[in-house]
């Protein structure tokens, strides 16, 4: 189940994460399969930041709510499910905001809570073990957390729509519920992958629309002079 869903994932990210150009670029935890996605980007750094005991496939350990970088210094930004598995996602989101490049690009994928992923979750919802464990956010809760930081929807996907069935001969009969899925409830998928731009707020003077009066003071009447015949 967890190498389908990675497959699926890598195919969906690695096209896109190979259009992440720039200085730096930076991968914000590390899935349970310890895959490195910029390995498709074509950026000159490429920084695994991951925390935890297990330093295996990180380049960088920190605490991903006060991120170690400066701001206004990163190129790009993927998070493969860290969100699911934070204390804090708002602080997360509200550290990419701050060390993102304006026009800088952020790929996240989540799983999906209104999916049969999100049902298997409530079942089991005293379960400690991945991926049951995470929050399950869902997709729009996380696009209106971006637009709230100024960030631009570019691109929005559902993928994964069988099952979460650990039997792999199950899983290959209900292949066909990829393409069901597509067609016929494309909001479902048990993961999403949305695709956000850092907008730069610019500020553009206004001109006042009032205007200071000057005062006008009535002037004595000057005598004339008449010529007298």
């Amino acid at each position: 189940m967890g190498k389908l869903l990675a497959e699926q994932e890598a195919e969906c990210l690695d096209p896109r994460i190979a259009t992440l150009f720039g200085y730096h670029v930076v991968q914000l935890g590390l899935p349970c399969r310890n895959q490195d996605f910029l390995r498709m980007s074509p950026a000159r750094n490429r920084v695994v930041v991951g925390s935890g005991d297990d330093c295996t496939g990180i380049d960088l350990q920190a605490d991903s709510h006060h991120l170690p970088l400066a701001s206004d210094s990163v190129d790009g930004m993927v998070l493969p499910h860290t969100l699911d598995f934070t204390a804090d996602p708002h602080q997360v989101l509200r550290e990419v905001e701050r060390v993102l490049i304006p026009e800088g690009k952020v790929l996240l994928c989540g799983f999906n809570p209104w999916s049969q992923w999100g049902l298997w979750r409530l079942l089991r919802l005293r379960s400690a073990t991945i991926p049951w464990c995470g929050h399950f956010f869902s997709g729009k809760r996380i696009q209106d957390w971006f637009s709230l930081l100024g960030f631009e929807l570019e691109e929005v996907i559902y993928l994964h729509f069988r099952p979460p069935v650990t039997n792999s001969p199950i899983m290959q009969r209900l292949a066909f519920m990829e393409r069901l899925g597509e067609r016929v409830y494309p909001l479902f998928g048990g993961v999403y992958v949305i695709l956000a731009v850092k907008r730069e707020v610019t500020m553009t003077p206004l001109r006042s629309k009032w205007r200071v009066k000057k005062r006008v003071l009535p002037t004595a009447a000057e005598p004339t002079m008449r010529k007298v015949e």
